[in-house]
C-alpha cells in the first residue's frame, strides 16, 4: 500500500529532515507539508491523505487535533513529539490518534510505526491482564505462556507477555527463547525509548505473539523503579492489543503497580490441601481497597477438576466468585517443556488445554 502522507511540522530544520525520511522510505509519498494543522484543514479538499504526521508540541497543534481528525476521518494520524509522554499519548489515542512517535525518526521506524499502530487500534483499547499469586508454585508461568499462545491464535491483534519476575523469570524457558535483551535492559533504557524503539526488546514467538523476557541475572533488579516500570507498561499498552504480565509471587510496590495499571488482575493459586484458601483470602482483602475491585479482580484455582461443583464450593470458601479452574496436568506440562514445546500445542483435547482454551475465549469475548 502507498501511504499518501501529510506532514505538519512548524520547525524548518525538522521539516526538512522528516521530509527526506518520508520521501526515501518505500511505500510512502509526501503529499504536502504544512506548519500548522489549520493549513492542512483549509486544503483538505485537494488532499487525499492516508497518513497524517502531526507535531503536537505547539499549543496550536494540540488545539487543532480534534478538528484535524474530523476533517480527515479516513486517515491514520500519528502524533509527533521530541519526548514520549504516556498521559498525552493516552489522551490523543482516546481522541482518535493512531499512535505517537518520537521525532526525528528513521524510515524503518516509520514503517514499523504505521504497521503496528494501524493494526492494534483496529481492535480498540489495550487489555492488560496481570497474573499474581500470593505464594509460589501456583502454575502461573505455565498458565500465562499457554494462555498467550491460545489468545494469539484467536485474535487479529498483537499479544504480548511481560515476564516481570526480575530475579527468576521463566517465560524464556517455557517458550524456548534466547533473548538478546530482557525487561531489565528495557527498563534501564525506557527514558530514551518510544513505543517503536521499545518493540525490538521483545522476542517474536509468532506473528501475533511477542515476549519481553525476564532478567537474565537476579542482581539486575537494582535498575527497576516504580516510575520506570509504570512507563514501560504504559508504552507496551500502545503496542499490543493484549498484554499479559507474569508477576513474581508476594506483594511489593512493583506488584501493586502492575495490578493497579491493569484492566484486570487474575489472583491465582494451586490448590494443595487448604492453606492456599487462607492466603487467597488475605490477598483478596488487600485488593478490596480498590473501589472497583469486583470488576477488576478475578480468582483462579489450579490443580482442581473443572466444573460447577468445585466452582461453587471454592466460591463459597472464598466469599467471592471463582471464575476459572485449571486442572492438574503435571505430566503433560513436564513432557512438553522437556521437548521445548507448550502443553497446548501437544494435545488440545487434554483437560488442561481445554480449560486454557476456554479461558482464552472468555478473555477475548470480554474485551
Amino acid at each position: 500500500m502507498l501511504y499518501r502522507t501529510v506532514l505538519i511540522e512548524p520547525e524548518r530544520l525538522m521539516k526538512e529532515r522528516l521530509t527526506r525520511v518520508i520521501r526515501n522510505t518505500p511505500d510512502f509519498e509526501l503529499s504536502a507539508w504544512y506548519a500548522e494543522p489549520d493549513e492542512a484543514i483549509e486544503n483538505a479538499e485537494k488532499l487525499k491523505a492516508d497518513l497524517i504526521l502531526v507535531d503536537i508540541e505547539e499549543e496550536k497543534g494540540l488545539k487543532g487535533f480534534d478538528h484535524l481528525k474530523r476533517t480527515f476521518p479516513k486517515a491514520a494520524i500519528i502524533c509527533l513529539s521530541r519526548q514520549w509522554d504516556s498521559e498525552e499519548q493516552a489522551r490523543l489515542i482516546r481522541a482518535g490518534a493512531s499512535g505517537y512517535m518520537i521525532k526525528p525518526f528513521t524510515g524503518a521506524e516509520l514503517t514499523e510505526a504505521v504497521k503496528t499502530f494501524t493494526r492494534i487500534h483496529t481492535g480498540g483499547r489495550s487489555e492488560v491482564i496481570t497474573f499474581f499469586s500470593p505464594k509460589g508454585k501456583s502454575g502461573k508461568t505455565t498458565l500465562v505462556s499457554n494462555l498467550a499462545v491460545a489468545m494469539a491464535r484467536k485474535v487479529n491483534e498483537p499479544v504480548a507477555i511481560i515476564d516481570a519476575d526480575f530475579q527468576f523469570g521463566d517465560q524464556s524457558v517455557f517458550l524456548n527463547l534466547r533473548p538478546q535483551s530482557t525487561i531489565t535492559e528495557a527498563i534501564r533504557d525506557i527514558e530514551f525509548l518510544s513505543p517503536v524503539t521499545l518493540k525490538p526488546y521483545f522476542v517474536k514467538v509468532s506473528e501475533n505473539l511477542h515476549v519481553l523476557c525476564g532478567a537474565s541475572k537476579p542482581e539486575q533488579v537494582d535498575v527497576v523503579t516504580i516510575d520506570k516500570f509504570t512507563s514501560l507498561i504504559n508504552m507496551v499498552k500502545s503496542l499490543y492489543g493484549y498484554v499479559l504480565i507474569d508477576m513474581p509471587s508476594g506483594f511489593s510496590d512493583i506488584t501493586a503497580t502492575a495490578c493497579e495499571l491493569s484492566t484486570r488482575t487474575i489472583l491465582m493459586t494451586m490448590y494443595n490441601g487448604g492453606y492456599e484458601v487462607v492466603h487467597m483470602r488475605r490477598a483478596l482483602d488487600i485488593f478490596r481497597a480498590w473501589d472497583d475491585y469486583e470488576k477488576r479482580v478475578e480468582l483462579l484455582f489450579t490443580r482442581l477438576v473443572p466444573g460447577k461443583e468445585n466452582q461453587e464450593k471454592f466460591s463459597q470458601l472464598m466469599g467471592y466468585p471463582v471464575k476459572y479452574i485449571i486442572p492438574n496436568a503435571y505430566n503433560l506440562v513436564s513432557e512438553s517443556a522437556d521437548n521445548g514445546r507448550l502443553a497446548i500445542n501437544e494435545d488440545e483435547n487434554d483437560p488442561f488445554s481445554r480449560a486454557v482454551l476456554a479461558m482464552a475465549d472468555a478473555l477475548v469475548a470480554e474485551k
